[in-house]
C-alpha cells in the first residue's frame, strides 16, 4: 500500500466550535474536515517515477519521503478558507492517505472559465471537470469539453462513459455536486442529480491491459485555473450491497434460471446438488455436472457464488450434456478459492475465473472464503468475458488460443451452443440469483 506524509495548512480547531466543520450524511465520513488537510498528502503524479507502479517498487521510507516532498510543494498552491479547499490551478495534486475500494463519493466543487480538473479514483484518472463553454476543436477530436463534465475522460476514445450522457454543469459561480458510485471497475456518475455515466468500466490508464486496481486513493486533480472543493464525503459499499447493485443493473434483460425452490429446469447429476434457502449447493465429496435442460448459443449469465475454504467448482459453458465441461464443452470457467495454500502452485490457467486450462484470468479480485461473489460471464461466438465483483478479469477469444495446459486437447472449444451448468469437484460451493440474458447481436 502507498504510504504518505500528512499535510496541515492551518491549526486544528475544536470541531464542535467550528461552523466550517462539514456534516456528512448518515453512513458517510468526511474526507476533508473543513479546517486543514489532515488525511491528505501531495502527489506530483506526473513527475518522473511518480506513477503508482513506480511508487509501489520503492521501500516504504523512500516512498514516504517522496510524498513529504510533494506535500511541501502542495502547501504553496493549496489553502483552506471558510470550510473550502482551494487550489490556484497549479502544483501537485492532493491524495487521500487512505486507499478505498467500492465506494459512494459525494463532492462539491466550483471552478472558473478555462479550468481543467478531475477526480482520480483508485489512483487512476479520472472523472473529468472542465469548462463546458469551450468550443469543440476538430484538430483534437477526442477532447470534447462542450459535452460537459463528469465523463471518464481517460477511457479509450469511443468507450462507454468517456463522454457524459448529458451536459449538467451549472454556470460559473455556482457549486456543482457529484455523486459517484464505483463497484469494481463499474462506475456511475451523477452531476447535479443528472446521470452522466451509467455503469461504465473505468479503464486502467496506467496499464490498459490490466483491470482497474482493487483499491487505491482518491486524488483531486487541478490545473489551468482555480478550483474550490467542499463537502467531500465517502461511504464504503459493503459486499452485499455491491452485489445487489450489480445485479439490479439492467435486470429487466435477464430471466431466472433457478426458481430458488427446486431444480425445475435442470438435469444431469441432480443427486449431487441440494437446494437450501434459495441456493443450489454442491454436496461434499460429490463431483457431478448439473446443467440446464435448455441450450444457449450467445448469452450473458449472472450469479452469485460462495466458496468454503479451498472450495472448487466450475461453470460449464456450452456443455454437450456428456463428458467433461472443461474439454468437451466450449470451456469451464473455474470457480476456486485460489488464495488457499493448497493451490499455491497451480498453472495460471487454473485460477479463479479462468477458462480452465485455456486462458488465465487476472487474480486478486476474489472475496475471502465465506463471502458471496458476484460473477457475470458473457459468451459471444468464440469470445468469453468474465467480470468478478464488477471487474473484468478475463476477455479472451478462445479461437485464437492454440496452447493448452498439459497439452490437453479441447475438442469442444469450437462449440457454438450447449447447456449451462455447474461442474462439481467435491466441495460445498453455493450458487444463488442465477439469471441469463440471451444475446442476438
Amino acid at each position: 500500500m502507498l504510504t504518505s506524509a500528512g499535510l496541515s495548512l492551518t491549526p486544528a480547531a475544536d470541531p464542535a466550535a467550528d461552523p466550517a466543520t462539514p456534516q456528512p450524511p448518515r453512513g458517510f465520513t468526511a474526507l476533508f474536515n473543513g479546517r486543514d488537510l489532515s488525511g491528505w498528502h501531495g502527489w506530483d503524479i506526473h513527475a518522473k517515477g511518480a506513477s503508482p507502479a513506480d511508487l509501489e517498487k520503492l521501500p516504504p521510507q523512500e516512498q514516504a519521503q517522496r510524498f513529504a516532498a510533494w506535500t511541501e510543494q502542495a502547501r504553496k498552491h493549496w489553502r483552506v478558507e471558510n470550510g473550502e479547499l482551494i487550489n490556484d490551478g497549479r502544483g501537485p495534486y492532493l491524495a487521500t492517505e487512505r486507499a478505498f475500494g467500492d465506494i459512494e463519493l459525494l463532492v462539491e466543487y466550483k471552478t472558473v472559465p478555462g479550468a481543467d480538473s478531475g477526480i482520480y479514483l483508485r489512483n487512476t484518472p479520472q472523472v473529468q471537470i472542465w469548462d463546458p463553454n469551450q468550443k469543440y476543436d476538430p484538430k483534437n477530436p477526442h477532447r470534447k469539453p462542450h459535452l460537459g463534465s463528469g465523463g471518464l475522460f481517460n477511457n479509450s476514445p469511443g468507450a462507454p462513459g468517456r463522454d457524459p450522457l448529458v451536459r449538467a454543469d451549472k454556470p460559473f459561480g455556482q457549486w456543482n455536486r457529484f455523486r459517484i458510485l464505483q463497484i469494481g471497475e463499474r462506475t456511475t456518475v451523477y452531476l447535479n442529480d443528472q446521470l452522466v455515466v451509467d455503469h461504465a468500466r473505468m479503464e486502467n490508464y496506467w496499464n490498459r491491459k490490466a483491470p482497474l486496481p482493487r483499491t487505491g486513493k482518491i486524488l483531486l486533480q487541478t490545473h489551468g485555473g482555480e478550483i474550490r472543493w467542499r463537502n467531500l464525503f465517502v461511504r464504503e459499499i459493503p459486499p452485499e450491497e455491491a452485489n445487489e447493485r450489480l445485479r439490479q443493473h439492467r435486470a429487466d434483460r435477464f430471466r431466472p434460471l433457478f426458481n430458488g425452490r427446486d431444480l425445475t429446469g435442470w438435469t444431469g447429476d441432480t443427486a449431487s446438488y441440494t437446494v437450501e434457502q434459495g441456493q443450489i449447493i454442491c454436496q461434499p465429496r460429490k463431483s457431478g455436472v448439473l446443467y440446464t435442460r435448455e441450450q444457449f448459443a450467445d448469452f450473458t449469465v449472472r450469479l452469485e457464488y460462495r466458496l468454503p475454504p479451498g472450495g472448487n467448482n466450475g461453470l460449464a459453458i456450452r456443455y454437450p450434456g456428456k463428458g467433461r465441461p472443461s474439454t468437451d464443452g466450449m470451456c469451464e470457467i473455474q470457480i476456486l478459492d485460489d488464495d488457499h495454500p493448497r493451490y499455491a502452485r497451480l498453472d495460471p490457467r487454473q485460477f479463479n475465473g479462468s477458462a480452465y486450462g485455456i486462458a488465465p484470468a487476472t487474480r486478486g479480485y476474489l472475496r475471502p472464503a465465506g463471502q458471496w461473489n458476484f460473477l457475470e460471464v458473457s459468451v459471444r461466438q468464440s469470445t468469453v468475458t468474465v467480470e468478478l465483483n464488477g471487474t473484468r478479469i478475463l476477455h479472451a477469444d478462445l479461437a485464437a488460443i492454440t496452447t493448452f495446459k498439459d497439452n490437453q486437447p479441447h475438442p469442444g472449444i469450437t462449440r457454438r451452443s450447449g447447456h449451462f451448468g455447474f461442474a462439481g469437484h467435491g466441495d460445498p460451493v453455493a450458487f444463488r440469483h442465477i439469471a441469463i440474458e440471451t444475446l442476438t447481436d
